[in-house]
């Protein structure tokens, strides 16, 4: 009984996917930190048998310049702005108790401003697809699914080459890398009323194939945090959350990277609300940052907002 409680009571904390954070990178591109979209909340914790289809929007506007662990003046990048409104459709499907699969396929529309090689300021904004994640699903630690394990691929699905007089390959959508992806969960009540809960994820992509001479840096994103489930109204019910989320990005490499200009750590807070009317939840959160560090001068974003819409078959 307590295992069907579990398995429920995981099931209303909704879809809060793709735990986009602000990107303190020289572009906010998918080869600029896209992988920690997939750490946050416990919407990708399976809760049994069966699928979840979601559609996942992002939008942040990155237009501040910082250096080291502080603002900096915008006069010390050519970059001024990346304005980014993300859309991602998802699919995860549980075959049984201990194997699943799920795909990412993102959408990105993106205004860029930059000051070009003859000093002058110009700027590009154009729509495409985003680089496909394939990941397998493996929960069969314990029977109520409160351990898991990730694991498959990033391809590059995504344009790497738009523009490439004006736009850097770390601020295009795409990577133009194949990258392995790894994770872990877990989860556990916190109360024995279990209508408080917590929640902790880890996720690595490490590029493995790379293509003209740009190499995204090795990232690690992880996630913990706490939701309540008490407040129902008839068959709605309303779960909070607050979390955490740390990321660690290496610095890009190779000849059409900008080295001296990339890698980040950051620490953000992220309040989120989710309401469950079975089968379908909406969530929404927003992240914010009370710490980071970029290497050399990199434009970051002051928040990053999300928004889910999910349906469970």
């Amino acid at each position: 009984m307590k295992n069907k409680k579990l398995n429920l009571q995981t099931k209303k904390v909704g879809i809060g996917l793709l735990a986009g954070v602000l990107v303190p990178g020289a572009a906010w591109a998918c080869a600029c930190g896209c992988g920690v979209f997939d750490v946050g909340g416990s919407s990708m914790l399976p809760a049994g048998e069966g699928g979840m289809a979601y559609l996942n929007y992002d939008y942040q506007d990155q237009n501040q310049n910082w250096s080291d662990s502080s603002r900096a003046p915008a006069e010390n990048n050519n970059d001024k702005e990346i304005r980014t409104h993300f859309v991602t459709l998802g699919l995860q499907y549980m075959f049984n108790r201990r194997w699943g699969v799920q795909a990412e396929l993102p959408f990105a529309n993106r205004y860029f401003k930059t000051l070009d090689d003859a000093g002058d300021l110009v700027s590009r904004h154009w729509n495409a697809l985003g680089d496909l994640r394939i990941e397998g699903i493996y929960t069969g630690f314990a029977a109520d699914l409160s351990s898991g394990l990730t694991f498959g691929l990033k391809l590059p699905t995504g344009s790497y080459d738009r523009d490439a007089d004006v736009v850097d390959r770390d601020t295009e959508i795409g990577s133009g890398s194949t990258d392995i992806l790894l994770g872990g969960f877990h989860r556990g009540n916190l109360t024995a009323d279990e209508k408080w809960d917590w929640f902790a994820q880890a996720k690595l992509d490490l590029p493995v194939l790379t293509k003209g001479d740009y190499r995204p840096g090795f990232e690690a994103d992880a996630a913990a945090g706490i939701d309540y489930k008490g407040i129902s109204f008839g068959r709605l019910r309303i779960s909070p959350l607050a979390q955490v989320i740390i990321s660690e990005r290496t610095s890009d490499y190779g000849a059409a990277a900008d080295s001296a200009n990339s890698g980040y750590t950051r620490i953000l807070l992220s309040p989120g609300i989710e309401f469950h009317f079975h089968p379908v939840k909406v969530y929404a959160d927003v992240e914010l940052p009370v710490f980071q560090h970029v290497t050399g001068n990199q434009i970051v974003a002051p928040a990053l907002f999300k928004l889910n819409v999910s349906y469970m078959f």
